[in-house]
C-alpha cells in the first residue's frame, strides 16, 4: 500500500463531476481503495474521495470512529468502508449545522448545513450492493464525500461565513467562551 498525494483546493480535479467506476471488482480499484484508506488513516481523516487523490472516479472511503456515539446515540462505529458509484437520498428537508474540515482544505473548518438523515447505496469492492439509512455523523461524512464526487467542496454549501475559519482560531475561541 502507499500513501497518496492529496489534491488541494484549486486543483481542477476537485471541481468536476467524477466518472462512474466501470468495474467495482477490478484489481486497480481494490488497490486504489486500499491506498486511499491508508492515506485517510495517516492524515488522519474520516473520509477520502477519489478526486482528492487525483482520480476522477465515483468512489470514496470512510469510517465512523468509536467515540461518535457519545455525541449522537444513533452513530454506531463503522470500520473502514468503501462505497463505489454511490447514490444519496436526503430523507428530510431539514438541515442541521455540522462542523466539517477537509483534507483538501487543510487548517480550516466550517459549520455546513446537512440533512440529518439520509439513505445511501452503492457497491463494495466485491461488487455487492450496499444500502443503509443513517443519521448523525455517519450521514454527514457520507454527504461530504459524495459532494466531492460532484465537484462540490464544503465552502460551496455554507450559508453563514461567520462560521468559517482556521481550526486553531476556532478552537481557541471555543475555549475562551
Amino acid at each position: 500500500m502507499a500513501i497518496l498525494k492529496i489534491a488541494r483546493m484549486g486543483h481542477p480535479v476537485l471541481i468536476r463531476r467524477a466518472e462512474t467506476v466501470a468495474d467495482p471488482t477490478a484489481p486497480e480499484i481494490r488497490r486504489l481503495a486500499a491506498d486511499m484508506m491508508e492515506t485517510m488513516e495517516d492524515a488522519p481523516g474520516v473520509g477520502l474521495a477519489a478526486p482528492q487523490v487525483h482520480e476522477s472516479l465515483r468512489l470514496f472511503v470512510f469510517r465512523v470512529p468509536d467515540g461518535r456515539r457519545e455525541q449522537d446515540p444513533e452513530d454506531t462505529p463503522l470500520g473502514n468502508s468503501v462505497l463505489i458509484n454511490p447514490e444519496v437520498e436526503l430523507l428530510t428537508e431539514e438541515r442541521v449545522l455540522r462542523w466539517e474540515g477537509c483534507l483538501s482544505i487543510p487548517g480550516l473548518r466550517a459549520a455546513v448545513p446537512r440533512a440529518p438523515r439520509i439513505r445511501y447505496a452503492g457497491f463494495d469492492l466485491d461488487g455487492n450492493r450496499v444500502e443503509r439509512i443513517v443519521g448523525g455523523f455517519h450521514a454527514g461524512v457520507v454527504q461530504h464525500e459524495y459532494d466531492h464526487l460532484d465537484g462540490i467542496l464544503y465552502p460551496m454549501r455554507m450559508s453563514d461565513f461567520r462560521l468559517f475559519g482556521f481550526t486553531e482560531e476556532l478552537t481557541r475561541a471555543a475555549g475562551a467562551a
